[in-house]
């Protein structure tokens, strides 16, 4: 058995399309949770949170973040609470604590025993039907390549008091919320002395006092769920300190929408209290590169970061017990959102694929030479065994690359090959392997003006 192990709980980023189908096959619990839990929502009057994940073809993230986000939810919920099962139940693999991300924290709430799995199920529905029921003011969300303490700082030296700090991610990453304007505002500005910026394509300013009244009807309605006494430890990043009955729950689920959810610090008091292993208990691997880039010692383990089956899911499991697991994910950020393709970044590409004192050519190579200088610049980016990025390998449902990083590497890439990209936002959702990205850097213009 693993000991001082953690389960961590994602929030809106860990949604993969179809992220059970394989497990469901060969996992009968995967099935029964899926069933029940659909179940209880055709009760509630809501879609079924199966039809999100048993089949690939599913709406991807942003599609649900635009048009369904309480469908979203739901498929959250379902797709961790399965896992949290199959882990525990069938795999004998039993964490020390939980800890929940955001709204992770009210999956963790329901894998720590607080909830049923339907009660839980309702206890997310409550919290949509609290926003339908009083609709916020416009607001949005941020995120910061910098520390939390220096977030604020340079909140309180900009004067912005309408923004606060949503979630302090690790100690490079942080995200703040607040009203439409103020965040515009800001994002000039921290661009302006050098803080990159990137705006989250969510509908609110999620863990901020714009939020105060859902705040208070959710607490309402969830009022009606009864709360029991959790069975596993469950430490609360929003309230900084242990959950383990009725009070703290209701006190955790009044705070859940306006106060900040401080991962970074209850990562580093887990680690401290000896939690040496931490398990991302949902699809992708949204969390894993925050832990390691809070603890560098701390392994962790996302069992689900692509789509795997039964079989392949114990022989990672097998991996932790016998001291040898499987090299980590790529670290993803907190909602991988695809956005307009951004200025390159700077990227290390490997030596031999860029030669600075060569102008590139109009002419491109062979598709076959595209997609190895492709898989060199994303090896050496991501740390990836350059063999595991075949030609065919999807960058996000099999090597958990988020649609972020993917449009920064493959603007680096249309400078390496002289391309211009075309004007207004260009998207990746629909070129996720190299193969499909070769084909369209061939179609793009030259920079020089010659035509592809």
């Amino acid at each position: 058995m693993v000991e001082r192990c953690a389960f961590v709980f994602p929030g809106q980023g860990a949604y993969l399309p179809g992220g059970l189908a394989r497990l469901a096959e060969d996992e009968p619990l995967v099935a029964d949770t899926l069933h029940t839990l659909d179940a209880a929502a055709a009760r509630l009057g809501r879609s079924a949170p199966s039809r999100f994940l048993l089949d690939e073809r599913a709406p991807s993230l942003e599609e649900l973040v635009r048009e369904s986000p309480a469908d979203l939810h739901l498929a959250l919920f379902a797709a961790e609470t399965a896992l949290f099962r199959l882990l525990t139940e069938r795999h004998h693999l039993i964490p020390d604590v939980l800890l929940g991300h955001s709204f992770g924290e009210l999956v963790a709430l329901t894998a720590a025993g607080a909830y049923r799995p339907e009660d839980g199920l309702a206890l997310v529905a409550a919290r949509d039907g609290a926003f339908a029921a009083r609709p916020p003011e416009p607001g949005g969300m941020l995120a910061l390549e910098l520390s939390a303490a220096r977030t604020e700082s340079l909140l309180h030296g900009l004067g912005e008091w309408e923004v606060g700090v949503a979630a302090d991610n690790s100690p490079r990453q942080c995200v703040v919320s607040g009203p439409a304007a103020a965040l515009e505002r800001l994002r000039g500005k921290a661009e302006a002395v050098g803080v990159r910026a990137t705006a989250l394509q969510v509908p609110y300013a999620f863990h901020h006092r714009l939020l105060a009244a859902v705040a208070e009807e959710f607490t309402r309605r969830a009022a009606a769920l009864r709360a029991g006494p959790t069975r596993h430890l469950l430490h609360s990043a929003i309230l900084g300190r242990r959950v383990s009955d009725g009070d703290a729950v209701a006190e955790l689920v009044a705070a859940h929408l306006v106060r900040p959810t401080r991962f970074t610090e209850a990562v580093r008091l887990l680690h401290a209290e000896g939690v040496e292993l931490f398990v991302e208990c949902g699809p992708r691997a949204v969390l894993s590169g925050l832990v390691t880039a809070t603890v560098p010692g701390a392994r962790t383990l996302a069992p689900l970061h692509r789509r795997v089956s039964g079989p392949e899911l114990a022989a990672r499991i097998a991996s932790l017990r016998t001291g040898h697991p499987a090299p980590p994910p790529a670290p993803e950020a907190l909602a991988p959102i695809p956005i307009p393709i951004p200025a390159p970044a700077p990227v290390p590409f490997p030596a031999h694929a860029v030669r600075a004192s060569e102008p590139a050519s109009d002419a491109l190579p062979e598709p076959g030479e595209i997609v190895a200088v492709l898989r060199e610049l994303y090896a050496s980016a991501l740390g990836y065994p350059p063999e595991v990025l075949t030609g065919d390998a999807d960058l996000e449902a099999d090597l958990g690359v988020d649609s972020i990083k993917q449009t920064e590497l493959f603007a680096q890439a249309v400078t390496r090959f002289g391309r211009s990209l075309p004007t207004g936002s260009s998207r990746l959702t629909s070129h996720t392997t190299l193969d499909a990205l070769a084909g369209l850097l061939r179609t793009l213009p030259s920079a020089s003006g010659a035509p592809a």
